[in-house]
């Protein structure tokens, strides 16, 4: 492997391939945005992908690609600034909107931008702020009725302004799949790790963490990633689905309905869902549901046998298999190690104990 500082000498002397860029991450600056998020991602990034070349056999191994875009002189479009790879059609995996220099109150409207950041959801983009960028991402509509997280300062005015979102200031960072929140104005390092660990894996995450002499996000020094959908396929009927198995927490999984929601038949449905997904329906479904469970094991008091309700599992004994096989604990082991809540002593520990 090369010495670290040759990472930041240029540009790695293997040819780029299409196939080596994993996903385009855009990052969007807005009027009185943090230019430190704004480079200090770009870096973050290129390091990463430096730092995965040199652990790579051949010249597909993958990388991130960056992208800038802010509204042109006239502020009818929303145009690239930036590109670390261009010359290749954009197809924009994440969008991140960085913190701003100042205070929420005083961001001026930016519906044109908002707009734009809804139709690329909408063809697949997962949406990402950081900081007081939460309230252009809600401007959306988009993160009504999810869990989000900002700066603690701005937690009550964002609550107050979009009644519609559960604001929990405690979290660093949220994931909701299509969707990702991350808290103070430095937490644009741990969104970009958080990205650069789900698509390029936890080593090159810490190695690139330990490059950059700061800590990784804690959840993510777990012994597994939690589930990373794709949504940059193309396929906007299946991405129809998706959102909204997303948004109902995929209780009605059915392939005849999921279907009819495509408007394909059910053969053409699976198929193409495969195809854009990597995985079937019903397993897709499962990954919904067992995130949201691995959020309730970490974050509250529940019982195994409620949360297992809650997601949508009747049967505790399909959830507890159903959970230790994507998540790789059983619900209690999982709760003991991640938990953020003082928990009481669950049933199993209780029947364990002599």
């Amino acid at each position: 492997m090369r010495g670290k500082t040759d990472i930041l000498r240029g540009k790695s002397d293997k040819m780029d391939t299409d196939d080596s860029i994993c996903t385009e991450v855009a990052i969007l600056c807005y009027p009185d945005c943090q230019l430190a998020a704004v480079y200090g991602l770009t870096d973050l990034f290129r390091i990463a992908g430096e730092i995965s070349r040199d652990r790579g056999d051949d010249e597909a191994t993958p990388i991130i690609r960056v992208s800038h875009w802010q509204l042109d002189a006239a502020g009818a479009d929303v145009v690239c600034t930036f590109d670390s790879h261009p010359g290749r059609p954009h197809r924009l995996g994440h969008i991140v909107i960085p913190p701003s220099l100042i205070v929420p109150s005083r961001m001026q409207p930016m519906q044109a931008l908002a707009a734009w950041l809804t139709a690329q959801h909408g063809k697949g983009s997962r949406l990402c702020s950081v900081c007081a960028g939460a309230f252009l991402a809600a401007d959306t509509g988009l993160l009504d009725g999810r869990d989000v997280t900002t700066h603690w300062a701005f937690a009550a005015e964002l609550a107050e302004r979009y009644p519609k979102l559960r604001v929990d200031a405690d979290r660093m960072v949220i994931d909701d799949g299509d969707i990702v929140t991350a808290g103070g104005i430095l937490a644009w390092t741990d969104l970009g790790l958080t990205l650069v660990a789900q698509q390029l894996g936890p080593s090159i995450m810490l190695d690139t963490a330990r490059f950059l002499l700061t800590d990784p996000p804690g959840r993510l020094q777990q012994p597994f990633i939690g589930f990373v959908q794709r949504r940059d396929h193309g396929d906007e009927a299946i991405l129809k689905v998706q959102n909204w198995l997303q948004a109902t927490g995929a209780r009605d999984h059915a392939i005849e309905a999921l279907a009819g929601r495509a408007g394909l038949g059910e053969r053409t449905f699976q198929r193409r869902f495969h195809k854009a997904t990597g995985l079937r329906p019903t397993e897709y479904a499962q990954h919904i549901r067992v995130a949201k469970a691995r959020e309730l094991l970490e974050t509250s008091r529940k019982s195994i046998e409620q949360i297992a309700w809650d997601v949508g599992y009747g049967d505790v004994s399909a959830f507890r298999r159903i959970f230790q096989r994507l998540a790789g604990l059983a619900p209690a082991d999982y709760r003991r190690r991640f938990g953020t809540v003082l928990q009481e002593p669950d049933d199993e520990a209780v029947a364990a104990t002599p």
